[in-house]
């Protein structure tokens, strides 16, 4: 998916600088602070133990992105922005004592951690009269990457979408916005020993100022 994404943002870009001197076309970099809320489920897929651990994570973050955008002279926008950083969604450890028998037992210390990298979305601003409000509505498209210490597998990574809904105010080349995220189910198996399966969902509340150049 990585590909078609890549595919995707490198012809918004080419359609983009073929207007680059047109009025309207800007580049820019925003700033930004918010909440992430994830929850998840790691599932025992062996046969003396189904059950579920479940965790749930509020983790504050900030950050910075690029964008390119074209704005009408009615200010509907059309722009693409990218995270350049990695966004923590969760970790954590357990420690796990089955018995003294060592050939029967699990035991150990096993710690995991999930990041969100190559957040692109592409999106649009509507105008909402003419004192500069706007809706904010965008399409997010990322890679979740897992790291983790386990004794006989490991976990993948799991490309996902999204949506985002906000409202902003533009004055001249700077906005400010608010905007709530909604990023689809993550579910993803372990593979070389076990078969646990972990689910999530994570969604985000952020505040954001950028400036156009």
């Amino acid at each position: 998916m990585r590909k078609i994404i890549s595919s995707i943002a490198g012809s918004i870009l080419l359609f983009w600088t073929s207007f680059a001197q047109a009025e309207g076309f800007q580049f820019g970099v925003g700033f930004m602070a918010g909440q992430l809320n994830a929850d998840g489920t790691e599932t025992e897929g062996t046969a003396a133990d189904t059950s579920n651990r479940s965790k749930s994570f509020d983790e504050l973050f900030y950050g910075a992105d690029l964008f390119a955008e074209i704005v009408g002279d009615n200010g509907f926008t059309i722009g693409l922005s990218y995270i350049p950083v990695d966004i923590e969604i969760g970790s954590g450890s357990r420690t796990d004592t089955d018995g003294d028998d060592a050939a029967e037992n699990d035991d150990g210390t096993r710690t995991a951690s999930a990041d969100i990298e190559d957040l692109m979305t592409l999106y649009t601003n509507m105008p909402m009269g003419s004192n500069g409000w706007y809706a904010l509505l965008g399409y997010h498209m990322a890679t979740v990457t897992t790291s983790e210490t386990l004794p006989n597998s490991s976990y993948g990574n799991e490309d996902i979408t999204g949506y985002q809904l906000g409202l902003g105010k533009r004055n001249g080349n700077t906005k400010i916005e608010l905007a709530y995220s909604d990023f689809e189910d993550i579910d993803i198996s372990a593979t070389g020993g076990n078969t646990n399966s972990v689910s999530a969902d994570a969604d985000a509340l952020q505040l954001r100022v950028s400036f156009g150049f």
